[in-house]
């Protein structure tokens, strides 16, 4: 079958690509090391059960949730190469 300047396996490769991405992302945000006892940037106690819970955390419930409304991910590419996104 004719694809164009795409190569056999193409999309799969780029869907492989994608899922890449993102795992890596998503390792390199687990914490590391012993947890804090209290966040680090308000200084309120951290639960025992959430140090249980997630290993390596630095910042209690409120201000982790604060840093994820912050880390709004982008890519700034298009992968699939619409037609579309070539024309703009």
């Amino acid at each position: 079958m004719a694809t164009g300047w795409a190569g056999d396996g193409a999309v799969h490769d780029q869907i492989d690509a994608t899922v890449n991405d993102a795992v890596a992302r998503a390792r390199s945000k687990l914490g590391r090391g012993p947890s804090r006892s209290q966040c680090e940037e308000c200084n309120a106690p951290i639960p025992e059960a959430r140090r249980k819970a997630v290993p390596g955390v630095r910042l209690c419930v409120r201000c982790q949730q604060a840093a994820d409304k912050a880390d709004v991910v982008h890519s700034g590419y298009n992968r699939r190469g619409s037609k579309d996104s070539q024309l703009r």
